[in-house]
C-alpha cells in the first residue's frame, strides 16, 4: 500500500530509467536470444534436406526474425526520430516494485531451503504484516492455516507431494 506522501512525491520523483533506454536494453537481449537460436539452428542443420526441412530450419528463421526485429527496435530506441524519452519508472514506482520483487526473490530461495509449505507460510505472514499492516498474530495464524490447508489438499487428498526443502522441516509429519 502506498501512503499519501508517496503518491504526492511520485510526480516529483526523478526518473530512474527512460523508455528509450529500456527499449534498447530489451532489444539487445532479444537480439542475443535470436543470435543463440540462429547459431544453434545452424548447428542442427538449417538447410532443406532431401526429405524436407532440417531440424534447425524453422528455428533458424525464427531466430533471424528475432534478430532483425530487435535491430529495428534498437534503431528506433537510439536514433529514431520518434524515440520515447518519457520516464519508464521513477524512484517511487521502483521502490514499490522492489517491495514485492525482493521478498519474492528471497521466497524462492526459502522454498529451496525450507520447502514450499513453510516458506509460503512465512511469506504470507510477512507480507500481511509488512505490506498489509495486519496484526502479527492474525498474520501468522492465517499464514499457517492457509498452508496447512494446502498441505492437506496436496499431500493427503491429491497425493501429490510438493517440495519439502533441503532442511525438510516437516519431516516429523511423515510425508
Amino acid at each position: 500500500m502506498s501512503s499519501d506522501r508517496e503518491d504526492r512525491a511520485a510526480g516529483d520523483s526523478p526518473a530512474v530509467a527512460k523508455n528509450a533506454t529500456v527499449d534498447a536494453i530489451v532489444a539487445a537481449i532479444i537480439f542475443i536470444i535470436g543470435a543463440v537460436v540462429v547459431f544453434e539452428a545452424r548447428r542442427l542443420g538449417a538447410t532443406w534436406t532431401s526429405d524436407g526441412p532440417g531440424a534447425g530450419y524453422f528455428p533458424f528463421y525464427i531466430g533471424l526474425i528475432l534478430c532483425v526485429s530487435s535491430l529495428g527496435i534498437l534503431y528506433q530506441a537510439t536514433v529514431g526520430k520518434g524515440r520515447d524519452t518519457d520516464a519508464f519508472v521513477d524512484r517511487v514506482q521502483l521502490r514499490r516494485v522492489a517491495s514485492v520483487l525482493l521478498p519474492a526473490t528471497v521466497y524462492v530461495f526459502a522454498i529451496w531451503l525450507l520447502g514450499i509449505y513453510v516458506a509460503s507460510a512465512v511469506y504470507v505472514a510477512l507480507f500481511m504484516i509488512i505490506l498489509g499492516k495486519y496484526q502479527p498474530v492474525r498474520s501468522v495464524v492465517l499464514g499457517i492455516v492457509i498452508n496447512a490447508f494446502f498441505f492437506v489438499m496436496f499431500e493427503v487428498w491429491f497425493k501429490v507431494p510438493l517440495y519439502k526443502g533441503v532442511l525438510d522441516p516437516l519431516r516429523f509429519l511423515g510425508y
